[in-house]
């Protein structure tokens, strides 16, 4: 998950009071890795970061340019709390990759917004620190990027989603006690069971 928000000026990062990373107008990054994140989704979000027109042109033409047009920079923060699961009130965040294979995965990620952009005008926090990032959004306007869906491995599922899977299905395929009643067929000889016409019924009793 990539969330970009559309900034006039940042001074997105620092740590223990000193100050890592600034930038002027452009995108600022906040980059959430997940478990079943790869080569093909880091791809998929660079070229989406890059080429996505959400600044407006010299007329002033909304939606219109993307930061690459525009020679603007880019700031990126990796945040795994993107990656949250809630189950009831508490966070969880079983699906975010874990610190050793994320910070490869992410520095790989910042290697390719490089190649594919102007290296200094890509800029990035510290990877795991506690950082105080300060952003400035113009619009406000942030927009939420999903790399493509992709097949999860059954393996890959943990028990909770194993669960909640098997509820759907129970709740698709098994109609309730009052469904089954509604449905099922009413018997000829049964007394109890009405013509479907008041004024039948009525004509049937003895004067």
């Amino acid at each position: 998950t990539v969330c970009l928000a559309l900034l006039i000026f940042s001074l997105p990062s620092s740590v223990g009071g000193e100050q890592i990373s600034s930038i002027g107008r452009g995108l600022c990054v906040l980059l959430g890795i997940s478990l079943e994140d790869t080569q093909r989704e880091l791809e998929h979000m660079v070229r989406k970061i890059l080429n996505l027109r959400v600044f407006e042109d010299e007329s002033g033409k909304h939606w219109s340019k993307s930061v690459m047009d525009k020679q603007y920079e880019v700031l990126c923060v990796s945040q795994f709390t993107l990656q949250c699961i809630l189950k009831g009130n508490k966070p969880d965040y079983h699906m975010a990759m874990p610190p050793e294979q994320a910070e490869c995965f992410y520095n790989n990620f910042l290697e390719q917004l490089r190649k594919a952009y102007k290296p200094e005008l890509i800029k990035d926090g510290k990877f795991g620190a506690y950082m105080q990032v300060h952003i400035q959004n113009d619009g406000p306007v942030t927009i939420e990027l999903e790399s493509p869906a992709v097949t999860v491995d059954p393996k890959q599922l943990t028990k909770l989603e194993k669960q909640q899977q098997r509820k759907e299905k129970t709740r698709t395929k098994v109609p309730s006690e009052s469904s089954r009643e509604r449905n099922a067929p009413r018997n000829k000889d049964d007394p109890s069971a009405s013509s479907g016409a008041e004024g039948d019924v009525s004509s049937e009793r003895e004067p």
